[in-house]
């Protein structure tokens, strides 16, 4: 024999081509089609069929079979098989030294056979390997743990380049391992993102619950009964009332409690922007369509689509304005700022406002098209004047968050809920608010007394009969803002403390101390050493 002839593999000494090279070019390209397979998609599945399908045509490598540790059983489950004929389903387990695969389970190590018939544990359950041609089982690892097990059957019998072979499944095994972490780590992120979404929609839907809502008089509970029915439904709605009386609050509550929860609540308040700003923030713009708009931009009109738009102090915008607005809601399209193109969107209205509508149209403020388009289904909140009995478990309410602002607890005595109930609350619950955060700012020891209740002007109701030895107080909820029976408490009650028999005289006197001390039958002198050991701030009126 020539010592230039090559033997087996060797390719000769003059550098010529030889089977070796050739196929360590062939596994070089289908090892780059491989990682553009994994690097194709997030669907694991679909990823996995795909490398099969490379390794198939491109490698020379068929009847390839994924088998997935099955955590719970220990034992590996066919995942995917692909044939010349196409993927196959199969349902087979194999536990450890069960056939090939097997045996990978039970040691992992890559196994290579000249011929499947050489190895008695060559199971070939699924029939679609053929015994006489060689096999290939490599462990698939994810951090050094066994994951899976990837087989594959060359097509041409056993040529001397086993070994090169292996070697290259065992390749492609890795990189199905960092893939399958991957897909593992972005599956248990997705999983934790879901777990969160699922909880802020249970705190969410909790939070702007109806029943979580303060207000048990019967205004409110007919208020909320209105909101509950109409929030099944698209219907445009248009909450009345003044400032304070919690318009917002009631929008949430009707988007959270409807069919578009899942998608977004967007707010705007019509009042906050001046017009040419109001119709960007809307409508959206392009770029270029006005001096600073260097990209084009979403209104809350698209931000809002499939959800909700919560369009506060609608009543404020002006008439021409107006027009534009009329076209969105009777049409359900528009055009961006310096845009041509119609865009469409399902978003559905809530407005809000404090404005008597009625007398705008009439003075030809608000355009009367508009206002019955809005005015589908008008909820009317009453101001707290109106609901006085909602007041003690209100304040409680607000005290709670004060409280947890503060990071302690605040309570409030029988006599500050007193006089919170003796006032008129032109502010309604934003200045109950503001009224109770103002006494726990002063309160040492998170008690709230009735001598830290401060307003700003005197606008609380006092009894019309004078030179009376007992205070007109509402107690309980049990007062409404008409009633002239409010229950009456005694100051010679021997249940009221020193402290509030004091304060309940002054509070009847206007704080006028003279008048108190004769209320009481004290000398001025005597209620005014009262007032100071009593620690007792005197109101100014």
């Amino acid at each position: 024999m020539d010592e230039h002839t090559p033997l087996n593999n060797e390719c000769p000494p003059t550098g010529g081509f030889c089977r070796t090279h050739a196929l360590n070019i062939q596994l070089l390209a289908a090892l780059y089609a491989v990682s553009r397979a994994l690097s194709r998609s997030l669907d694991f599945n679909e990823t996995l069929r795909d490398v099969l399908r490379v390794l198939h045509d491109e490698a020379g490598l068929a009847r390839g079979l994924i088998s997935v540790l099955d955590p719970d059983s220990g034992k590996l489950n066919i995942h995917t098989i692909y044939t010349p004929e196409g993927p196959i389903l199969d349902d087979n387990q194999y536990g450890p030294g069960e056939g090939i695969i097997g045996l990978v389970l039970e040691k992992p190590r890559t196994i290579k056979l000249a011929h499947g018939r050489d190895e008695p544990r060559f199971l070939n359950r699924n029939g679609v390997y053929q015994p006489d041609l060689p096999f290939i089982a490599v462990p698939i690892k994810v951090g050094g743990d066994l994951k899976g097990v990837l087989a594959v059957q060359p097509e041409m019998p056993e040529d001397g380049l086993l070994d090169e072979r292996a070697q290259f499944v065992e390749m492609v095994a890795n990189l199905i391992g960092q893939n399958l972490n991957l897909a593992m780590a972005i599956a248990q992120e997705k999983s934790s993102l879901l777990e969160e979404r699922d909880l802020l929609r249970r705190t969410v839907r909790h939070q702007f619950g109806f029943d979580s809502m303060v207000g048990r008089s019967a205004v409110m509970r007919r208020v909320f009964d209105q909101a509950r029915m109409v929030a099944k439904w698209n219907t445009t709605v248009l909450i009345r009332g003044e400032t304070g009386t919690g318009k917002e609050l009631i929008a949430n509550a009707i988007h959270y409690n409807s069919p578009r929860a899942r998608n977004a609540l967007v707010r705007l308040n019509c009042a906050a922007l001046p017009e040419n700003l109001l119709e960007s923030e809307l409508f959206g713009h392009e770029r270029g369509a006005f001096t600073g708009a260097v990209e084009s931009r979403k209104g809350r009109f698209e931000q809002a689509h499939g959800g909700t738009l919560f369009l506060d102090e609608i009543g404020e915008v002006s008439p021409a304005f107006q027009a534009k607005m009329l076209r969105i809601l009777q049409e359900g399209e528009f055009e961006r700022v310096g845009g041509s193109k119609t865009i469409k969107v399902d978003v559905r209205i809530i407005a809000a406002t404090h404005r008597d509508l009625e007398t705008a149209v009439e003075m030809g403020d608000f355009r009367e098209d508009l206002f019955y388009r809005l005015n589908v289904m008008p909820l009317f909140l009453p101001p707290l004047r109106e609901r006085i009995e909602d007041i003690p478990e209100i304040a409680r309410h607000l005290l709670t968050k004060i409280g947890n602002d503060q990071k302690r607890k605040l309570t409030l005595t029988d006599m500050a809920s007193r006089r919170l109930a003796n006032h008129e609350w032109p502010g309604n619950v934003r200045e109950l608010e503001n009224c109770l955060e103002r006494a726990a700012v002063l309160s040492d020891n998170g008690q709230i007394d009735v001598d830290l209740i401060r307003f700003p002007s005197a606008r609380e109701r006092t009894s019309s009969r004078p030179q009376r030895a007992v205070v007109a107080i509402p107690q309980g909820g049990a007062a409404n803002s008409t009633s002239a029976a409010n229950p009456e408490i005694d100051i010679d009650d021997p249940n009221l403390s020193e402290k509030e028999r004091v304060i309940a005289a002054l509070e009847h006197a206007g704080w006028v101390q003279a008048k108190a001390a004769r209320i009481l039958g004290m000398t001025p002198r005597q209620i005014a050493y009262r007032i100071q050991t009593l620690n007792i701030e005197v109101k100014q009126f």
